[in-house]
């Protein structure tokens, strides 16, 4: 997920930013001196102390790395954690003018903060495509393609956070239907089923999730960037077309709610759901915790196919990232490489204590098996198998941007679909409104 479980709670804000609040943050980070506009020509060492920022869902990833390493001395900071907030990308850009007060990791509370924190104009997050290689090999390079800029890992996934197929298998079963293999027929299945039982749902369109579940799925060029300033943005590509398409006929079909995941009046709706792509941590942030849906109810498969292909997609909601300072060395930098190492692959951390599926491989197996035993699923075995089959499943093709897609989705599709407008109109406002707000961060545009 973008982030732990909790994380889901906060709102979610669009990338332009326009009328929100930017609290400021009365915190000292340990990094001094340096150069402007960026400054890693003006590396500087504490003498090892570090500073880390966190949200408040990655604090007990702070405490376990203090219990597990008291030889190295460490302040926490707690950040704000508002998915789409403004004021650490604003700290940052008085960081980088004043050329010192950078922390020496952070958990972005955005993932679009790599975006930023890799720009030629503040360079904050470090390569540790060599520094870091041991840790790297542990990655699926599908888990970590986000972090990769121009072939240099910039950051560390904190969980895994692809789709696969959720569904009702107790619904399923008493009403005989087939679990759908193809995007295509989950399409027709869920105008069936809307048909047939009046009011059951079969996905979400209102949050700012829905574009990665279904654009980001079906591979249409939204996010796919080609350099720090060019970008393919085409919502006329077949790619985006089908998905277009498979959105239009289950909206018509009255099979999908204009509502988002996260919204108040969701937590009623949910219940009605009988299956739609979703992220991993749907099972036990949404279906469990928030929507009470009773255990022994939903299951997952691997994600589905389009028509034509040879392989299955997915998207990715979430997955939060954690990056290292470049304005360090000696060892400052090697305590801020122990820290990284800690809460991308220790198991006190992200099998005891983290509720998202471990983006680092060799910790996911014990994290499933310490899942397993809450017996929540309907089926453990092919839910949890789907969980690490998804991850290669996701088009790697998508990058984060300044612009914030999600954002731009809940600001022209979501209302345009509650005001009753078609859904080619809405998919008209929010394609246009994307194109203008890439061209507002300064980014060329390219259909190819």
């Amino acid at each position: 997920m973008k982030t732990s479980n909790s994380r889901h709670r906060r709102v979610l804000k669009g990338a332009a930013g326009i009328g929100v609040a930017l609290t400021m943050l009365a915190v000292t980070a340990c990094s001094g001196g340096g150069s402007t506009g960026g400054g890693a020509d003006a590396q500087t060492d504490s003498g090892g102390a570090i500073t880390v920022w966190v949200d408040p869902p990655r604090v007990p990833a702070a405490d376990a790395f203090k219990k597990a390493h008291p030889e190295i001395d460490i302040t926490v900071n707690q950040i704000d954690g508002t998915v789409g907030g403004k004021s650490v990308q604003q700290q940052f850009a008085q960081f980088d003018q004043a050329g010192k007060g950078w922390p020496d990791a952070i958990f972005f509370p955005s993932n679009d903060d790599i975006a930023w924190a890799t720009s030629s104009q503040s360079n904050y997050a470090a390569d540790l495509t060599d520094i870091m290689a041991d840790t790297i090999e542990g990655y699926d390079p599908a888990v970590l393609s986000m972090c990769n800029f121009d072939d240099k890992i910039r950051c560390l996934r904190n969980d895994a956070a692809p789709d696969v197929f959720w569904y009702n298998k107790k619904f399923f079963d008493e009403n005989g239907y087939t679990v759908p293999a193809t995007w295509e027929e989950y399409s027709e299945l869920a105008v069936k089923i809307a048909a047939e039982h009046p009011g059951k749902i079969s996905g979400f369109t209102g949050d700012a999730y829905a574009p990665d579940r279904y654009l980001w799925a079906s591979g249409c060029p939204t996010n796919d960037r080609k350099s720090e300033t060019e970008v393919h943005i085409n919502l006329s590509d077949e790619k985006c077309t089908r998905a277009q398409d498979l959105l239009a006929t289950m909206y018509d079909g009255k099979a999908l709610s204009t509502l988002g995941i996260f919204d108040a009046d969701a937590a009623t709706v949910g219940p009605d759901m009988v299956m739609s792509p979703g992220a991993l941590w749907w099972g036990d942030y949404l279906f469990n915790q928030t929507w009470k849906i009773p255990a022994g109810e939903m299951s997952a498969v691997a994600p589905l196919k389009f028509d034509g292909d040879s392989k299955p997609s997915a998207g990715n909601e979430g997955g939060g990232l954690w990056g290292m300072s470049s304005h360090i060395k000696g060892k400052q930098l090697e305590n801020a490489q122990t820290f990284m190492k800690f809460v991308a692959t220790d198991p006190a951390w992200q099998v005891d204590l983290s509720t998202g599926l471990p983006g680092y491989g060799p910790v996911q197996d014990a994290w499933i098996e310490k899942q397993k035993s809450a017996n929540y699923f309907a089926d453990n075995d092919t839910t949890f198998a789907a969980f690490k089959e998804a991850a290669a499943a996701v088009p790697g093709d998508h990058s984060y941007m300044l612009y914030n897609t999600g954002g731009i989705w809940t600001e022209t599709m979501a209302p345009s679909l509650v005001s009753g407008n078609s859904f080619d109109d809405a998919w008209k406002k929010f394609s246009d409104e994307l194109v203008n707000q890439a061209k507002t961060f300064g980014y060329t545009i390219t259909e190819k």
